[in-house]
């Protein structure tokens, strides 16, 4: 009853993700141990920096690309059986960027940032889920490593059982190394399971050093309601990699209207003055020079806008694989709960007819090979549920680390 009561609550506090609420699932790591480790990971160290370096070319692309450019002539002008004159001429000029250009340089400059922005997000998340992954992998090699304790111990009790039987010649010698050699095999299980635990704990510290060995138990996990459309909806939100194809299709529309603008050359104006005949003539004047365009501007036009399609057909790809893999985790995240409770109910009762097999032997009302075959069943039935659990919190802290509900990530 007090489970059923406790899922009940579960259940509640699993429909606020349709509100948005940020969550603190029991058994996941605190958020002011994990928000340090995946902010300080390269990939997402290497993001930040990408965000900074597409600010500085939003700065770049807000200022003129064209410079004040400098003319200093100097001459002689030689007359025959004449004298001989100095002149010179100073000039400056500069190309003038057309308004509709520096609009659309803007606009670049702005989906530039915002794409970065976005890629900084996805670094975040990725480094999130990894933490998350690595995180339950070994809590839940620690629990492996825990029941081949115990599984050990039990077949050590089972031997000196069968020992005890066979000094009173209730069991044979076939009896006893049967036993000897499962008791062999149940300690290389044991052995596997530490060094996996340990393994486990050198994946996840070396991928985030510094992760402290705070060791919980493995949590249970929760159970999804019915409200997928609200997950749908509050993922695609979210979802960065959505929010980058996004900013590529701006920055590819912004690209078009640069390139439609280029159509139109950008004019260069000057002014001088010179002086020729020894200064006998000052000619002061002004410059104005403009390119003529070519074909290679409308088809570069052309290519632009080309350009913009091919970004929004992306951009729709990505939003129905997201949709589809929206979808998909939130069926597993459901189904994963599921085979989780079935695979738990499954080992329990394995567990009691395993108790119930050993006392029928200790009694002699069960045969050896019967009693060995229950302990194994119960064994993997146990292992068997375990990775079903591991499987449903992966699942399901994969769905709020996505839909930006713990470590502080509502605020990324």
């Amino acid at each position: 009853m007090m489970v059923r009561l406790l899922l009940i609550g579960i259940f509640a506090v699993v429909k606020a993700a349709s509100a948005a609420q940020p969550m603190n699932p029991p058994g996941l790591m605190p958020t002011a141990i994990a928000r340090p480790l995946f902010e300080q990971d390269p990939g997402v160290a290497a993001a930040r920096a990408g965000l900074d370096v597409a600010l500085q070319e939003a700065s770049i692309l807000d200022q003129s690309p064209y410079e004040w450019t400098a003319r200093v002539d100097g001459q002689q002008r030689r007359v025959e059986n004449g004298p001989r004159y100095n002149e010179w001429f100073v000039g400056v000029e500069k190309t003038i960027r057309l308004p509709g250009k520096a609009t659309a340089d803007r606009s670049i400059g702005k989906a530039t940032v915002d794409e970065s922005r976005a890629r900084y997000g996805e670094a975040l998340l990725t480094s999130a889920r990894e933490l998350m992954e690595l995180w339950v992998d070994w809590l839940a090699a620690e629990r492996a490593r825990e029941l081949g304790g115990s599984s050990l111990q039990s077949m050590q009790a089972s031997l000196a059982a069968v020992e005890k039987r066979a000094r009173a010649g209730d069991a044979s010698k076939l009896d006893l190394g049967i036993t000897r050699a499962e008791l062999a095999e149940q300690r290389r299980m044991d052995n596997d399971a530490k060094t996996q635990a340990a393994a486990a704990w050198l994946r996840l510290s070396t991928r985030f050093p510094g992760v402290e060995r705070q060791l919980l138990a493995l949590p249970e996990p929760l159970v999804l309601g019915s409200e997928a459309p609200s997950w749908q909806e509050r993922i695609l939100a979210e979802t960065h990699a959505l929010k980058l194809v996004q900013a590529q299709v701006r920055k590819a529309q912004a690209q078009a209207e640069r390139a439609r603008a280029e159509k139109i050359p950008d004019p260069t104006f000057g002014v001088y003055t010179a002086s020729e005949i020894g200064g006998r003539e000052r000619i002061p004047g002004v410059t104005i020079s403009i390119p003529i365009p070519g074909g290679a501007r409308d088809l570069r036009s052309a290519q632009a806008i080309a350009a913009v399609e091919v970004s929004r057909q992306e951009a729709e790809l990505k939003q129905r694989q997201l949709q589809a893999g929206i979808a998909s985790a939130v069926a597993t995240a459901r189904g994963g709960y599921e085979s989780f409770q079935i695979a738990n109910e499954g080992a329990a009762a394995m567990q009691e007819n395993a108790r119930l097999m050993q006392r029928a032997y200790a009694l002699g009302e069960a045969e050896l090979q019967a009693f060995l075959l229950t302990r194994r069943q119960a064994t993997a039935a146990v292992n068997n549920a375990l990775q079903a659990q591991v499987i449903a919190l992966k699942a399901y802290y994969g769905l709020l680390i996505d839909a930006h509900l713990i470590w502080g990530l509502e605020h990324d």
